[in-house]
């Protein structure tokens, strides 16, 4: 097949300049698309060109295939990276880019069709002998419908999107009081997420850990994995820390899921990169969960520990290459991934779009900041909150949390509310520094991990606050037109600095 000459990368953010960055080092060329929130952005900045797709929507300009294609026409791309979500996990759009003459750097869309819609995949893996979670086989069209299933496999159930991962359109589900309301906005999420509003059910399992395996293939069936990812640490069913190795497998459990996944992916003829995701109850049993059929959020732990530039692999099996290696490597050191979100965690985890003022990013030895934003740009409230990823590498499990840690100290954002001491209360609870932490463990310790208020740092930031607002009245003051008031003459008032002395006192 002939070399990639130009790719066009069908997403925005950190994911958009990743893919970016190793086309730069392989000698190809680069075409952004924007949508109008996103005019200066610094994926647009990153790529040799750059192309208006639509408004801020993502239904309206990211998830829109024909103007997509119609950009690379127009550009001379070759071929594209759809990136994470939007259309990554679309098989009508790989068909489109079959259609018009695009490489597609991803699987084919026989095997998106196999395993990108979750429900085929589970009934495919079921006969394949594979362990599954408990659940329906084929989207459940109708609430009435839905309520019964849930009632027949028993509550606390899963609703989860057909279309698509990363935590979107999935609610966990108590009961019979909280079904609707689960329902309508799981609906509504895949929707705005994935351009299919299709739910199907799943049998909640308790205090399970989350653990996947990273699987890749040529075009020639050679398959291999990559070892796996713990992502227990997670918020609404939404990853917020990801590490490698697990700290609860064993070598023969790893070689054990591993020799599944591969099954998994050989079994739909997979190409590229893929995730197969499992759960493991407390017994050390794992069922198949789902497998993702792109490149995942967290695949920078598995390239600190393999040494592989997974986006350079996705690329050259596009162009017909054999894998570089045949078998899992051995895991080399110890990894840890903590995502930056623009969000308030007191405030519910509520997105805190805005400018950002000021901007400081970790360095040092072995630490790495997958990030899509810079000082003066404005975070939109139309995409995902995440602004970044920091990734550390170190040669054990708690030398790599005390490195995540210290960058995380690094880390400066103003102008808008982050995460950042979220996730370093996260590094240094008990529970995740034992290794044995489970996907109820962000919220089982949501207060702990928030944090308590430091009193007196709160003092000191309301008496600069007050300070600076007593500076800027004087300014103000003495650029106003004397109205025969004395020098020093307040008119009567207490001075903010006075009154902020006062009420400190009492």
């Amino acid at each position: 097949m002939p070399k990639i000459r130009k790719v066009l990368v069908a997403n925005r953010g950190e994911i958009a300049i990743r893919v970016m960055r190793t086309c730069k080092e392989l000698g190809i060329a680069t075409v952004a698309v924007f949508s109008e929130a996103d005019r200066s952005a610094l994926h647009v900045r990153t790529a040799d060109q750059a192309y208006l797709v639509g408004p801020p929507p993502s239904r309206e300009s990211y998830l829109v295939q024909e103007r997509i294609l119609e950009v690379a026409k127009q550009s001379g791309a070759d071929a594209i990276h759809p990136g994470y979500g939007f259309l990554s996990e679309n098989a009508s759009f790989v068909r489109a880019c079959e259609k018009a003459g695009i490489t597609f750097i991803g699987p084919p869309a026989a095997a998106m069709d196999a395993m990108g819609e979750k429900t085929r995949a589970r009934a495919n893996m079921i006969k394949a002998g594979v362990p599954v979670v408990p659940g329906s086989t084929e989207p459940i069209q109708t609430p009435e419908e839905a309520r019964e299933y849930a009632q027949q496999i028993g509550f606390p159930i899963m609703l989860k999107a057909a279309g698509g991962g990363g935590g979107k359109g999935m609610r966990r589900v108590e009961g019979l009081h909280d079904f609707d309301s689960a329902w309508r906005s799981a609906k509504s999420e895949a929707m705005s997420s994935f351009g299919n509003d299709s739910v199907y059910i799943e049998k909640y399992l308790e205090k399970p850990h989350h653990v996947e395996i990273q699987v890749f293939a040529d075009q020639y069936g050679n398959t291999v994995h990559l070892n796996e990812r713990e992502c227990s640490a997670q918020r609404r069913h939404q990853k917020v820390v990801e590490e490698t190795p697990s700290p609860i497998l064993t070598p023969e459990l790893r070689a054990k899921m591993g020799e599944v996944a591969v099954k998994a992916a050989k079994a739909v003829n997979y190409v590229g990169a893929g995730t197969v995701e499992f759960l493991v109850d407390v017994h050390r049993n794992f069922y198949f969960l789902e497998m993702n059929t792109r490149l995942q959020v967290e695949h920078p732990v598995t390239e600190w520990v393999t040494g592989l530039d997974l986006v350079a692999m996705q690329i050259r099996a596009a162009e017909g290459e054999k894998l570089p290696l045949f078998e899992a490597p051995e895991p080399r050191g110890h990894a840890i991934e903590v995502r930056v979100y623009a969000e308030d965690p007191a405030r519910n985890f509520m997105p805190s779009p805005g400018k950002i003022t000021h901007l400081r990013v970790p360095g040092g030895p072995n630490v790495r900041d997958d990030s899509g934003v810079f000082a003066g740009f404005t975070v939109p409230n139309f995409y995902d909150p995440m602004i970044s990823k920091l990734s550390v590498w170190a040669p054990t499990r708690a030398e790599a949390i005390a490195r995540a840690k210290r960058a995380l100290s690094e880390y400066v954002v103003k102008g808008i509310t982050t995460n950042i001491r979220y996730l370093h209360g996260i590094l240094s609870h008990p529970e995740f520094v034992g290794g044995d932490y489970d996907t109820s463990f962000l919220t089982r310790e949501h207060t702990a991990l928030l944090g308590s208020e430091d009193t007196q740092l709160s003092e000191v930031a309301l008496l600069a606050s007050t300070l600076h607002a007593f500076q800027r009245d004087q300014k103000r003051a003495k650029s106003l037109p004397s109205a025969g008031a004395g020098a020093g003459d307040t008119g009567g008032r207490i001075s903010p600095w006075r009154l902020a002395l006062k009420n400190r006192r009492r």
